[in-house]
């Protein structure tokens, strides 16, 4: 009876079935429009980066929370402080599928929050070029990456989920941010490292 439910209590977790913990609200209500970005230096927030994210239910992407999350994700990552051009949920202390994306393929290159976000295909070219990371800071690498992907995500408003097209560098930022969703870092699959003087 035990491994039973312990079977279901993990297959729910893993499939994002589990509502927003008291833990995660706590964070996400918590912390000022400029959360803490969480870096591979520290023991407990390297643990938490290489751990799997998991999708949010469609009651919690309605809620208070997601939209304040949502803010302040945007917020930390344009902040002056992180100038990044990407930001996942785990960087900033949540193991949930959400990731903040600048859309340079987009007029204006808005800022855009993507919940429940999947990589569903990758095709074209694999090109390495240079990449950084806000969880991983003073260091640069080579990271070879496909110019061409589909994406999924959940619309928080409509709760429709939505495949979109997109290639380009912004293609290279989804990569590099639904990594971070399966623990998986820019390090990870560098073919070169150095040190970032800028």
């Amino acid at each position: 009876m035990v491994i039973v439910f312990w079977a279901l209590a993990a297959c729910g977790s893993r499939s994002g079935q589990l509502g927003l913990t008291p833990a995660e609200k706590a964070l996400i209500n918590g912390s000022d429009s400029l959360m803490r970005v969480l870096t591979i230096y520290d023991r407990e927030d390297s643990l938490l980066l290489r751990d799997i994210s998991v999708d949010f239910t469609d009651k919690d992407l309605r809620s208070d929370e997601f939209k304040a999350l949502a803010a302040k994700m945007l917020y930390t990552v344009q902040d002056p402080s992180q100038d990044g051009v990407g930001i996942a949920g785990p960087q900033v202390g949540l193991n949930r599928r959400v990731v903040a994306v600048q859309r340079y393929d987009l007029p204006g290159e808005p800022f855009g929050v993507f919940p429940n976000v999947r990589l569903d295909s990758l095709w074209g070219e694999i090109t390495p070029g240079p990449e950084g990371c806000l969880s991983v800071p003073g260091w640069a690498g080579m990271v070879p990456r496909y110019s061409n992907i589909i994406v999924s995500y959940k619309d928080p408003l409509t709760l429709d989920t939505i495949r979109e097209r997109i290639e380009g560098f912004t293609a290279v930022i989804f990569q590099h941010e639904i990594d971070h969703l399966d623990g998986v870092l820019y390090i990870d699959r560098a073919d070169s490292l150095w040190v970032d003087v800028r």
